[in-house]
């Protein structure tokens, strides 16, 4: 989908989902050059934002309980490893590598959290442990290909905002004249 068609669709219902935030980026991110219609469109795009025609959806409304019995795990065993080496991991690396290998356990209330935590220590403790000790070991034996990757963040509605204002500023520099500061005398 293009950024164009994102933004009439996010104009037309009134939402910006993170699915099409996330395309959006991806677009930006991977176009060696944008068009003036994709940065009119990312324009209209930050207006509607800002003046709440369009709102930004939250990213969650529902957690899986297993990518905080992983984040655990791993931060406690990279300090661990870390404290006692002069290795420095990357957790999030681990998280993500772990939790490609297990099962999700969704939850959106605090119930239902509860019961996914106390399921997930009676009978996936073991994998969890395992697939953390495995990532581990990946991690630790990985060459630094991309030093200069940056990681995912979450998104809010000012986020958002700061997110598409840097694609303007990163892709079309001269998109807006700048304000001349000519003093007459």
């Amino acid at each position: 989908m293009s950024i164009e068609k994102i933004v009439e669709q996010a104009l037309q219902d009134g939402y910006l989902t993170p699915a099409m935030e996330a395309e959006v980026g991806r677009i930006c991110d991977t176009a060696s050059e944008l068009s003036i219609e994709e940065y009119m469109a990312l324009d209209r795009l930050m207006g509607a934002l800002l003046t709440g025609e369009v709102v930004a959806v939250p990213r969650k409304q529902f957690i899986n309980v297993m990518e905080e019995l992983v984040l655990t795990e791993a931060i406690a065993r990279s300090a661990e490893i870390e404290a006692t080496s002069d290795q420095v991991l990357d957790v999030g690396d681990i998280a993500a590598y772990a939790l490609n290998r297990l099962p999700p356990l969704y939850a959106t209330t605090e119930e239902g959290a509860r019961y996914q935590r106390q399921r997930a220590k009676e009978e996936l403790q073991e994998l969890i442990t395992q697939q953390v000790s495995e990532a581990i070991a990946r991690n630790l034996d990985r060459p630094e290909f991309f030093p200069e990757r940056e990681p995912i963040g979450k998104s809010s509605g000012n986020e958002v905002l700061n997110q598409i204002n840097n694609w303007l500023q990163i892709y079309a520099p001269d998109y807006e004249p700048k304000p001349s500061h000519n003093i007459s005398e």
